[in-house]
Protein backbone atom coordinates (compact mmCIF):
# COMPACT_ATOMS: atom_id res chain seq x y z
CA UNK A 1 0.00 0.00 0.00
CA UNK A 2 1.37 3.63 -1.01
CA UNK A 3 -0.14 7.09 -0.43
CA UNK A 4 -1.21 8.61 -3.18
CA UNK A 5 1.39 11.48 -4.13
CA UNK A 6 2.13 14.00 -6.58
CA UNK A 7 5.19 16.07 -5.66
CA UNK A 8 5.33 19.28 -7.19
CA UNK A 9 7.01 22.72 -7.12
CA UNK A 10 6.88 23.40 -3.24
CA UNK A 11 3.49 20.89 -3.42
CA UNK A 12 3.05 17.51 -1.74
CA UNK A 13 -0.90 16.02 -2.94
CA UNK A 14 -1.99 13.99 0.12
CA UNK A 15 -5.38 11.88 -0.36
CA UNK A 16 -5.81 14.33 -3.51
CA UNK A 17 -5.11 17.20 -1.80
CA UNK A 18 -2.82 19.83 -2.75
CA UNK A 19 -0.78 20.93 0.35
CA UNK A 20 1.57 24.00 0.20
CA UNK A 21 5.03 23.05 1.80
CA UNK A 22 6.73 26.05 2.11
CA UNK A 23 6.04 28.42 4.97
CA UNK A 24 3.46 31.20 5.43
CA UNK A 25 5.06 34.57 6.23
CA UNK A 26 3.09 37.92 5.73
CA UNK A 27 0.23 36.63 3.60
CA UNK A 28 3.08 34.78 0.90
CA UNK A 29 4.77 31.35 0.48
CA UNK A 30 8.29 31.47 1.08
CA UNK A 31 10.84 28.64 0.86
CA UNK A 32 14.01 27.64 2.99
CA UNK A 33 17.41 26.81 1.63
CA UNK A 34 16.73 23.33 3.46
CA UNK A 35 13.78 20.68 4.02
CA UNK A 36 12.57 18.26 6.13
CA UNK A 37 11.33 14.84 4.82
CA UNK A 38 7.56 14.18 6.86
CA UNK A 39 6.26 10.32 6.33
CA UNK A 40 3.32 8.78 7.17
CA UNK A 41 2.77 6.69 9.40
CA UNK A 42 -0.09 4.49 8.26
CA UNK A 43 2.71 2.63 5.89
CA UNK A 44 5.91 4.93 6.33
CA UNK A 45 5.68 6.39 2.79
CA UNK A 46 7.45 10.00 1.82
CA UNK A 47 4.35 12.47 2.16
CA UNK A 48 6.18 15.38 1.37
CA UNK A 49 9.50 17.49 1.75
CA UNK A 50 8.70 20.68 3.80
CA UNK A 51 10.65 24.10 4.27
CA UNK A 52 12.71 23.79 6.90
CA UNK A 53 13.45 27.33 8.92
CA UNK A 54 16.16 28.58 10.87
CA UNK A 55 16.87 31.86 12.46
CA UNK A 56 16.27 33.91 9.36
CA UNK A 57 12.56 32.68 9.11
CA UNK A 58 12.31 33.10 12.47
CA UNK A 59 12.93 36.71 12.30
CA UNK A 60 10.84 37.05 9.04
CA UNK A 61 8.08 35.62 10.71
CA UNK A 62 8.12 37.97 13.76
CA UNK A 63 8.95 40.98 11.84
CA UNK A 64 6.06 40.37 9.57
CA UNK A 65 3.81 39.63 12.67
CA UNK A 66 4.77 42.95 14.49
CA UNK A 67 4.39 44.82 11.42
CA UNK A 68 0.94 43.46 11.35
CA UNK A 69 -0.16 43.74 14.83
CA UNK A 70 -1.24 47.41 15.13
CA UNK A 71 -3.63 47.16 12.39
CA UNK A 72 -5.41 43.95 13.80
CA UNK A 73 -5.40 44.92 17.38
CA UNK A 74 -7.17 48.33 16.45
CA UNK A 75 -9.97 46.09 14.40
CA UNK A 76 -12.74 46.35 16.00
CA UNK A 77 -13.65 43.24 17.99
CA UNK A 78 -16.97 42.64 15.73
CA UNK A 79 -15.15 42.79 12.98
CA UNK A 80 -12.36 40.06 14.44
CA UNK A 81 -15.18 37.67 15.45
CA UNK A 82 -16.48 37.66 11.64
CA UNK A 83 -13.35 36.83 10.26
CA UNK A 84 -12.67 33.96 12.51
CA UNK A 85 -16.19 32.77 12.13
CA UNK A 86 -15.25 33.16 8.32
CA UNK A 87 -12.18 30.85 9.00
CA UNK A 88 -14.41 28.04 10.90
CA UNK A 89 -16.67 28.32 7.44
CA UNK A 90 -13.33 27.22 5.77
CA UNK A 91 -12.47 24.91 7.59
CA UNK A 92 -16.43 23.34 7.83
CA UNK A 93 -16.20 23.41 3.63
CA UNK A 94 -12.54 21.19 3.62
CA UNK A 95 -13.57 19.27 6.81
CA UNK A 96 -12.98 15.64 4.57
CA UNK A 97 -9.89 17.07 3.62
CA UNK A 98 -8.47 18.10 6.71
CA UNK A 99 -9.17 14.90 8.07
CA UNK A 100 -7.86 12.46 4.89
CA UNK A 101 -4.82 14.60 5.58
CA UNK A 102 -4.25 14.64 9.18
CA UNK A 103 -5.04 11.00 9.14
CA UNK A 104 -2.25 10.14 6.42
CA UNK A 105 -0.23 12.73 8.68
CA UNK A 106 -0.14 11.56 12.29
CA UNK A 107 -2.18 8.15 11.99
CA UNK A 108 -4.91 8.94 14.18
CA UNK A 109 -8.47 7.26 12.75
CA UNK A 110 -10.15 8.57 10.29
CA UNK A 111 -13.54 8.08 11.93
CA UNK A 112 -12.54 10.33 14.88
CA UNK A 113 -11.26 12.74 12.69
CA UNK A 114 -14.40 13.34 10.47
CA UNK A 115 -16.88 12.46 13.68
CA UNK A 116 -14.81 14.81 16.50
CA UNK A 117 -11.33 16.13 15.93
CA UNK A 118 -12.03 18.35 12.76
CA UNK A 119 -15.63 19.39 14.11
CA UNK A 120 -13.67 20.99 17.12
CA UNK A 121 -11.64 22.78 15.28
CA UNK A 122 -14.97 24.71 13.92
CA UNK A 123 -15.93 25.21 17.27
CA UNK A 124 -12.67 26.34 18.47
CA UNK A 125 -13.10 29.30 16.14
CA UNK A 126 -16.47 30.02 16.93
CA UNK A 127 -16.39 29.90 20.58
CA UNK A 128 -13.62 32.38 20.66
CA UNK A 129 -15.26 34.50 18.09
CA UNK A 130 -18.50 34.66 20.06
CA UNK A 131 -16.47 34.88 23.59
CA UNK A 132 -15.24 38.03 22.25
CA UNK A 133 -18.03 39.75 21.02
CA UNK A 134 -19.13 39.11 25.02
CA UNK A 135 -16.32 39.63 27.34
CA UNK A 136 -17.15 42.09 29.88
CA UNK A 137 -16.29 42.50 33.52
CA UNK A 138 -18.67 44.77 35.35
CA UNK A 139 -17.22 48.13 36.36
CA UNK A 140 -17.16 49.00 39.99
CA UNK A 141 -16.41 51.80 42.41
CA UNK A 142 -13.89 52.08 44.73
CA UNK A 143 -14.82 55.58 46.82
CA UNK A 144 -16.99 56.95 44.43
CA UNK A 145 -14.33 56.63 41.94
CA UNK A 146 -14.85 53.96 39.03
CA UNK A 147 -13.16 51.08 38.22
CA UNK A 148 -13.01 49.68 34.32
CA UNK A 149 -11.31 46.59 33.17
CA UNK A 150 -10.41 45.52 30.12
CA UNK A 151 -8.51 43.00 28.20
CA UNK A 152 -5.41 44.66 25.79
CA UNK A 153 -4.10 42.66 22.84
CA UNK A 154 -0.58 41.85 24.01
CA UNK A 155 1.12 41.83 20.83
CA UNK A 156 2.67 38.59 18.23
CA UNK A 157 2.18 35.65 20.35
CA UNK A 158 4.67 32.33 19.16
CA UNK A 159 2.62 29.02 19.55
CA UNK A 160 4.51 25.82 19.16
CA UNK A 161 2.01 22.55 18.95
CA UNK A 162 2.08 18.67 19.39
CA UNK A 163 1.80 16.06 16.50
CA UNK A 164 -0.57 13.63 18.55
CA UNK A 165 -3.72 16.09 17.39
CA UNK A 166 -1.93 18.21 15.02
CA UNK A 167 -5.14 21.04 13.67
CA UNK A 168 -6.73 20.84 16.90
CA UNK A 169 -4.82 21.54 19.19
CA UNK A 170 -3.43 24.16 17.16
CA UNK A 171 -6.54 26.14 16.78
CA UNK A 172 -6.76 26.06 20.62
CA UNK A 173 -4.21 28.69 20.80
CA UNK A 174 -4.89 30.16 17.39
CA UNK A 175 -8.12 30.92 17.92
CA UNK A 176 -8.67 32.73 21.02
CA UNK A 177 -4.38 34.03 20.44
CA UNK A 178 -6.23 36.09 17.00
CA UNK A 179 -9.85 37.05 18.87
CA UNK A 180 -7.58 38.57 21.09
CA UNK A 181 -6.09 40.97 18.94
CA UNK A 182 -2.83 39.57 18.50
CA UNK A 183 -1.23 38.26 15.48
CA UNK A 184 0.13 34.88 15.60
CA UNK A 185 3.21 32.41 14.60
CA UNK A 186 2.55 28.93 14.38
CA UNK A 187 5.20 26.06 14.85
CA UNK A 188 3.43 22.84 14.25
CA UNK A 189 5.16 19.87 14.56
CA UNK A 190 7.67 18.13 12.44
CA UNK A 191 5.98 15.06 12.93
CA UNK A 192 2.67 16.34 11.59
CA UNK A 193 2.77 19.36 9.59
CA UNK A 194 0.39 19.43 6.39
CA UNK A 195 -2.75 20.80 8.07
CA UNK A 196 -1.12 23.74 9.80
CA UNK A 197 0.01 24.45 5.95
CA UNK A 198 -3.77 24.12 5.11
CA UNK A 199 -4.88 26.48 7.70
CA UNK A 200 -2.94 29.18 6.45
CA UNK A 201 -5.03 28.78 2.81
CA UNK A 202 -8.27 29.10 4.68
CA UNK A 203 -7.41 31.77 6.77
CA UNK A 204 -6.02 33.90 4.01
CA UNK A 205 -9.33 32.83 2.00
CA UNK A 206 -11.57 33.87 4.93
CA UNK A 207 -9.48 37.45 5.17
CA UNK A 208 -7.46 37.56 7.92
CA UNK A 209 -5.02 40.30 7.04
CA UNK A 210 -1.28 39.27 5.67
CA UNK A 211 1.22 38.86 8.95
CA UNK A 212 -1.58 38.29 11.03
CA UNK A 213 -1.06 34.29 10.97
CA UNK A 214 2.23 33.24 10.13
CA UNK A 215 2.93 29.60 9.85
CA UNK A 216 6.61 28.13 10.26
CA UNK A 217 8.23 24.57 9.80
CA UNK A 218 11.00 23.39 11.18
CA UNK A 219 12.86 21.54 14.11
CA UNK A 220 12.65 22.98 17.47
CA UNK A 221 16.01 23.10 18.32
CA UNK A 222 16.33 25.82 15.15
CA UNK A 223 13.77 27.82 14.30
CA UNK A 224 11.88 26.38 17.28
CA UNK A 225 14.87 28.14 19.68
CA UNK A 226 15.03 31.30 17.42
CA UNK A 227 11.23 32.08 18.21
CA UNK A 228 11.06 31.74 21.25
CA UNK A 229 14.15 33.96 22.44
CA UNK A 230 13.20 36.71 19.48
CA UNK A 231 12.67 40.00 21.93
CA UNK A 232 9.78 41.34 19.51
CA UNK A 233 7.45 38.18 20.76
CA UNK A 234 4.98 39.24 23.68
CA UNK A 235 3.17 35.74 24.34
CA UNK A 236 4.63 32.21 24.11
CA UNK A 237 2.17 28.87 24.60
CA UNK A 238 4.11 25.48 23.92
CA UNK A 239 2.46 22.12 24.35
CA UNK A 240 4.83 19.16 24.32
CA UNK A 241 7.69 17.99 26.79
CA UNK A 242 8.79 18.69 30.50
CA UNK A 243 12.38 19.25 28.82
CA UNK A 244 11.64 21.37 26.33
CA UNK A 245 9.66 23.54 28.57
CA UNK A 246 12.29 24.30 30.47
CA UNK A 247 14.77 25.40 27.24
CA UNK A 248 11.55 27.86 26.49
CA UNK A 249 11.21 29.00 29.83
CA UNK A 250 14.83 29.80 30.35
CA UNK A 251 14.98 31.66 26.92
CA UNK A 252 11.25 33.40 27.66
CA UNK A 253 12.56 34.69 30.61
CA UNK A 254 15.35 36.86 29.28
CA UNK A 255 12.82 39.05 27.58
CA UNK A 256 10.52 38.66 30.28
CA UNK A 257 7.69 36.63 28.48
CA UNK A 258 4.53 35.52 29.78
CA UNK A 259 4.39 31.23 28.90
CA UNK A 260 1.86 28.96 28.77
CA UNK A 261 2.97 25.25 29.28
CA UNK A 262 0.29 22.20 28.88
CA UNK A 263 2.84 19.37 29.38
CA UNK A 264 3.08 15.74 30.21
CA UNK A 265 1.01 13.86 31.89
CA UNK A 266 0.71 10.99 33.96
CA UNK A 267 -2.84 10.67 35.34
CA UNK A 268 -4.47 7.92 37.27
CA UNK A 269 -7.96 5.92 36.73
CA UNK A 270 -9.18 4.74 40.12
CA UNK A 271 -11.33 2.03 40.23
CA UNK A 272 -13.36 1.58 43.80
CA UNK A 273 -15.16 -1.63 44.72
CA UNK A 274 -18.75 -0.03 44.74
CA UNK A 275 -18.21 1.57 41.23
CA UNK A 276 -20.00 -0.17 38.26
CA UNK A 277 -17.38 -2.63 36.66
CA UNK A 278 -18.39 -2.24 33.17
CA UNK A 279 -18.49 1.16 33.11
CA UNK A 280 -15.24 1.22 34.65
CA UNK A 281 -13.97 -1.80 31.89
CA UNK A 282 -15.23 0.81 29.15
CA UNK A 283 -13.18 3.91 31.28
CA UNK A 284 -9.76 2.36 31.16
CA UNK A 285 -9.93 0.25 27.39
CA UNK A 286 -10.79 3.93 26.53
CA UNK A 287 -7.37 5.02 27.18
CA UNK A 288 -6.01 3.22 24.41
CA UNK A 289 -7.68 5.86 22.42
CA UNK A 290 -5.10 7.53 19.66
CA UNK A 291 -3.00 4.22 19.96
CA UNK A 292 -2.14 5.76 23.63
CA UNK A 293 -1.14 9.66 22.46
CA UNK A 294 -3.28 11.24 24.27
CA UNK A 295 -1.66 13.61 27.06
CA UNK A 296 -5.07 13.26 29.19
CA UNK A 297 -4.73 9.23 28.69
CA UNK A 298 -5.61 7.80 32.64
CA UNK A 299 -2.78 5.56 31.73
CA UNK A 300 -2.16 4.21 35.54
CA UNK A 301 -4.97 2.47 36.49
CA UNK A 302 -5.35 1.66 40.33
CA UNK A 303 -7.77 -0.56 41.04
CA UNK A 304 -9.54 -1.65 44.88
CA UNK A 305 -7.93 -5.07 45.86
CA UNK A 306 -11.27 -6.77 46.01
CA UNK A 307 -12.47 -6.41 42.36
CA UNK A 308 -8.67 -6.26 41.05
CA UNK A 309 -8.88 -10.14 39.84
CA UNK A 310 -12.28 -9.67 38.18
CA UNK A 311 -11.71 -5.79 36.77
CA UNK A 312 -8.47 -7.13 34.76
CA UNK A 313 -10.24 -10.65 33.61
CA UNK A 314 -13.01 -8.52 32.45
CA UNK A 315 -10.06 -5.39 30.76
CA UNK A 316 -7.99 -8.12 29.03
CA UNK A 317 -11.01 -9.76 27.49
CA UNK A 318 -11.97 -5.96 26.60
CA UNK A 319 -9.44 -4.76 25.33
CA UNK A 320 -8.54 -8.01 23.08
CA UNK A 321 -11.31 -7.25 20.69
CA UNK A 322 -9.92 -4.21 19.77
CA UNK A 323 -8.86 -4.30 16.47
CA UNK A 324 -5.33 -2.58 14.81
CA UNK A 325 -4.83 -1.48 11.60
CA UNK A 326 -5.33 1.10 8.91
CA UNK A 327 -6.54 3.65 10.68
CA UNK A 328 -8.85 4.47 7.39
CA UNK A 329 -10.79 1.94 8.05
CA UNK A 330 -13.71 2.38 10.00
CA UNK A 331 -13.72 -0.47 11.56
CA UNK A 332 -10.11 0.60 13.17
CA UNK A 333 -10.08 0.74 16.71
CA UNK A 334 -6.19 1.22 17.35
CA UNK A 335 -3.55 2.88 14.85
CA UNK A 336 -0.18 3.34 14.72
CA UNK A 337 2.50 5.16 16.45
CA UNK A 338 3.68 8.47 14.92
CA UNK A 339 6.70 7.98 14.32
CA UNK A 340 9.95 4.67 14.69
CA UNK A 341 12.00 6.86 16.88
CA UNK A 342 8.65 7.07 18.64
CA UNK A 343 7.84 3.22 18.95
CA UNK A 344 11.26 2.29 20.14
CA UNK A 345 10.64 5.02 23.11
CA UNK A 346 7.43 3.06 23.65
CA UNK A 347 8.78 -0.26 23.48
CA UNK A 348 11.93 0.87 25.49
CA UNK A 349 9.60 1.50 28.38
CA UNK A 350 8.10 -1.96 28.58
CA UNK A 351 10.91 -3.76 27.91
CA UNK A 352 12.82 -2.51 30.53
CA UNK A 353 9.52 -2.97 32.62
CA UNK A 354 9.41 -6.53 31.84
CA UNK A 355 13.06 -7.28 32.46
CA UNK A 356 12.74 -5.24 36.28
CA UNK A 357 10.16 -8.48 37.07
CA UNK A 358 6.74 -6.70 35.36
CA UNK A 359 4.58 -9.08 33.54
CA UNK A 360 2.58 -8.09 30.28
CA UNK A 361 -0.93 -9.72 30.94
CA UNK A 362 -1.87 -8.21 27.26
CA UNK A 363 0.24 -6.95 24.33
CA UNK A 364 3.78 -6.55 25.22
CA UNK A 365 5.48 -5.36 21.84
CA UNK A 366 5.02 -4.29 18.40
CA UNK A 367 2.29 -6.02 16.48
CA UNK A 368 4.49 -7.65 13.65
CA UNK A 369 1.48 -8.64 11.36
CA UNK A 370 1.17 -4.73 10.35
CA UNK A 371 5.23 -3.85 10.76
CA UNK A 372 6.87 -1.22 12.73
CA UNK A 373 4.57 1.44 13.72
CA UNK A 374 1.36 -0.57 15.14
CA UNK A 375 2.31 -0.99 18.70
CA UNK A 376 -0.23 -3.18 20.31
CA UNK A 377 -2.36 -2.74 23.33
CA UNK A 378 -0.41 -3.88 26.28
CA UNK A 379 -0.93 -3.79 30.26
CA UNK A 380 1.79 -4.25 32.94
CA UNK A 381 1.65 -5.20 36.51
CA UNK A 382 3.72 -6.50 39.30
CA UNK A 383 5.74 -3.47 38.43
CA UNK A 384 7.55 -2.36 41.55
CA UNK A 385 6.79 1.29 44.01
CA UNK A 386 8.44 4.13 41.94
CA UNK A 387 8.98 1.96 38.91
CA UNK A 388 10.27 4.17 35.45
CA UNK A 389 6.90 3.19 33.72
CA UNK A 390 4.46 4.12 36.87
CA UNK A 391 6.43 7.54 36.99
CA UNK A 392 7.58 8.24 33.11
CA UNK A 393 5.14 9.32 30.66
CA UNK A 394 5.13 6.78 28.23
CA UNK A 395 2.96 8.38 25.62
CA UNK A 396 1.87 5.08 23.30
CA UNK A 397 -0.69 2.48 24.43
CA UNK A 398 1.02 0.96 27.77
CA UNK A 399 -1.30 0.56 30.64
CA UNK A 400 -0.20 0.03 34.54
CA UNK A 401 -1.96 -1.78 37.05
CA UNK A 402 -1.78 -1.31 40.85
CA UNK A 403 -4.23 -2.02 43.70
CA UNK A 404 -5.00 -0.57 46.87
CA UNK A 405 -6.73 -1.41 50.04
CA UNK A 406 -8.17 2.11 51.26
CA UNK A 407 -9.76 5.42 49.95
CA UNK A 408 -6.24 6.98 51.81
CA UNK A 409 -3.88 4.39 49.86
CA UNK A 410 -6.03 5.51 46.43
CA UNK A 411 -5.44 9.03 46.60
CA UNK A 412 -1.97 8.36 47.82
CA UNK A 413 -1.20 6.45 44.38
CA UNK A 414 -3.01 8.85 42.40
CA UNK A 415 -0.66 11.86 43.70
CA UNK A 416 2.71 9.88 43.97
CA UNK A 417 3.90 11.22 40.44
CA UNK A 418 5.56 14.68 39.84
CA UNK A 419 2.88 15.41 37.15
CA UNK A 420 -0.88 16.64 37.90
CA UNK A 421 -2.63 16.90 34.42
CA UNK A 422 -6.12 15.12 34.81
CA UNK A 423 -7.62 12.25 37.05
CA UNK A 424 -10.29 9.38 35.88
CA UNK A 425 -12.39 8.09 39.04
CA UNK A 426 -15.01 5.19 38.69
CA UNK A 427 -16.98 5.02 42.01
CA UNK A 428 -21.00 4.11 42.70
CA UNK A 429 -20.83 6.82 45.75
CA UNK A 430 -21.27 10.69 45.87
CA UNK A 431 -19.72 11.24 48.40
CA UNK A 432 -16.66 9.39 48.04
CA UNK A 433 -16.76 10.95 44.68
CA UNK A 434 -16.19 14.45 46.57
CA UNK A 435 -13.92 13.66 48.79
CA UNK A 436 -11.50 11.92 46.69
CA UNK A 437 -11.60 14.28 43.82
CA UNK A 438 -10.97 16.97 46.10
CA UNK A 439 -7.55 15.36 47.04
CA UNK A 440 -6.54 14.90 43.75
CA UNK A 441 -4.02 16.98 42.24
CA UNK A 442 -4.83 17.42 38.65
CA UNK A 443 -5.88 20.45 36.59
CA UNK A 444 -9.47 17.92 35.37
CA UNK A 445 -11.23 15.09 37.05
CA UNK A 446 -13.76 13.14 35.11
CA UNK A 447 -15.81 11.18 37.64
CA UNK A 448 -17.69 7.86 36.00
CA UNK A 449 -16.28 9.59 32.21
CA UNK A 450 -13.76 10.65 30.35
CA UNK A 451 -13.16 13.45 28.05
CA UNK A 452 -15.89 15.36 28.43
CA UNK A 453 -14.87 19.05 27.42
CA UNK A 454 -16.54 22.46 27.40
CA UNK A 455 -14.24 25.37 26.08
CA UNK A 456 -16.35 27.71 28.82
CA UNK A 457 -13.76 25.50 31.60
CA UNK A 458 -10.26 26.15 32.82
CA UNK A 459 -7.33 23.43 31.06
CA UNK A 460 -4.01 23.09 32.28
CA UNK A 461 -1.97 21.03 34.74
CA UNK A 462 -0.36 21.09 38.38
CA UNK A 463 3.20 20.50 39.23
CA UNK A 464 5.34 19.23 35.94
CA UNK A 465 1.81 18.79 33.62
CA UNK A 466 2.26 22.67 33.26
CA UNK A 467 1.67 26.49 33.95
CA UNK A 468 -1.14 28.42 33.63
CA UNK A 469 -4.69 27.50 32.34
CA UNK A 470 -6.55 28.45 29.00
CA UNK A 471 -10.14 28.13 28.08
CA UNK A 472 -13.19 30.71 28.25
CA UNK A 473 -11.91 33.71 29.46
CA UNK A 474 -8.70 32.59 31.02
CA UNK A 475 -7.53 32.29 27.64
CA UNK A 476 -8.20 35.73 26.88
CA UNK A 477 -6.38 36.42 30.30
CA UNK A 478 -3.17 35.04 28.78
CA UNK A 479 -3.36 36.13 25.87
CA UNK A 480 -4.04 39.60 26.75
CA UNK A 481 -2.42 42.46 29.06
CA UNK A 482 -5.32 43.83 31.30
CA UNK A 483 -5.44 47.27 32.32
CA UNK A 484 -7.83 48.48 35.16
CA UNK A 485 -8.77 52.61 34.82
CA UNK A 486 -9.92 54.21 37.18
CA UNK A 487 -11.96 57.07 36.53
CA UNK A 488 -12.59 60.15 39.57
CA UNK A 489 -15.86 61.51 39.86
CA UNK A 490 -14.45 65.32 39.59
CA UNK A 491 -12.07 67.35 37.71
CA UNK A 492 -14.32 67.65 34.16
CA UNK A 493 -14.23 70.75 32.18
CA UNK A 494 -16.91 69.82 29.78
CA UNK A 495 -19.54 67.13 29.23
CA UNK A 496 -20.72 64.72 26.68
Amino acid sequence: MSVPIRAAAHTATVASVPVDTRHWIGGARVASGGWFADHSPVDGSLLAEVARGGALEAEAAVAAAGAAFPGWAATSRDERAAVLHRVADGVERRLAELANVETWDNGALLRSHLRGVMPRVVHNFRFFADRLTELAHADFDTREHTNHVSWDPAGPCVLITPWNAPLMLATWKVAPALAAGNTVILKPAEWSPLTASLLADIAAEAGLPPGVLNVVQGYGEEIGAALVAHPGVRRISFTGSVPTARRIAAAASTNLVPTSFELGGKSPLLVFADADLDLAVDLAVEQYDNAGQVCLAGTRLLVESSVAAEFTDRFVARASTLRQGDPRDAATDVGPSIHPDHVARVDGFVRRAIADGAEAVLGGGPNTDLGGLYYRPTLLTGLRPGAEALTEEIFGPVLTLQTFDSEDEAVDLANSTRFGLAAVVATGDRRRADRVTGRLVAGTVWVNCFFVRDLRAPFGGSRQSGIGREGGDWSFDFYCDLKNTVTAPKGWRTHG
